[in-house]
Parts: structure tokens; sequence; C-alpha cells
């Protein structure tokens, strides 16, 4: 489905929206430029899974655990590594075997590893700084 926010704000709430919904060991895979809204749609995923740290963008420690939740988030940047070997050098296994959400910004650097996940395309209007056209594939939102 495909969902047009004008707002960071929107954003947010659509990713609380897909939270509320998720019910443990799913991956979220983002694909979107640099400034898209990945780390707003993750604020808002974390809020709709109860968590009340504040989220950050990954991006110097390649991720970050938010464990205050009804279930665990696990978000992850991949912009710097090249394979899904890397990703799997990090543990991914185990970070799946925890049965939380793990959100991956990035994620067309470790496709391979991406096959069954929640795909999460946000872009930028050409025509408005704040507007994003979000399409998800792979979930049911109400």
């Amino acid at each position: 489905m495909e969902w047009i926010t004008r707002s960071c704000g929107e954003t947010e709430a659509l990713g609380e929206r897909l939270g509320r919904a998720l019910t443990g060991g799913e991956v979220i895979a983002y694909d979107g430029d640099l400034g898209a809204g990945k780390t707003a749609f993750t604020r808002g995923l974390a809020r709709g899974l109860g968590i009340t740290e504040p989220v950050t963008s990954p991006t110097y420690t390649i991720v970050n655990e938010y464990l205050s939740g009804r279930l665990p988030l696990f978000h992850f940047d991949m912009y710097r590594l090249h394979s899904a070997d890397d990703l799997f050098d990090l543990g991914w296994e185990d970070y799946l075997a925890r049965e939380g959400v793990c959100a991956v910004e990035w994620s067309e650097n470790v496709a391979d590893a991406m096959e069954d996940a929640i795909h999460v395309r946000l872009d930028k209007d050409p025509s408005d700084p704040d507007t994003r056209i979000i399409t998800i594939t792979g979930a049911e939102l109400c």
C-alpha cells in the first residue's frame, strides 16, 4: 500500500500504526535516500511498540537496542556494510532469535538477508520538501 505524509509527525504516526500491528520476529527493511524519513518512521514504530526511550539514528553504532516496550526493537544502519555476510558477522541470527523487531536502514546493502522482510520505501516528493511517498509491502495496516 502507498501513503502520503506531509510532515515528520505524519511519517512517525504511520510508523506507529505499523508498530502496533507487529507481534515479534518481524524484520522491517527500509529503502530510501538520505533524509527520506527512515529514522522518523522508526521513532513512530518504537512508539507503536510501547518504547519510551528516545530513538536516534544508529549511523555510528550500526545497531541501537530499545528494550522498554512490549517487544524489543533493534534498529540497524547498514550504510557501511557491503553484503549480507557482513550482517551475519554482526550476530544477525542472534538478534532474530530474540523475537523482537529488527528495523534495517539501508537494507539494500544486505538484500540477500531481507527476502522475508516487511519492506518500507520512503521517497521524497520533489515538489514539496516535507512530503513523503511511503510504500509498505508485506504487512497489513488498518
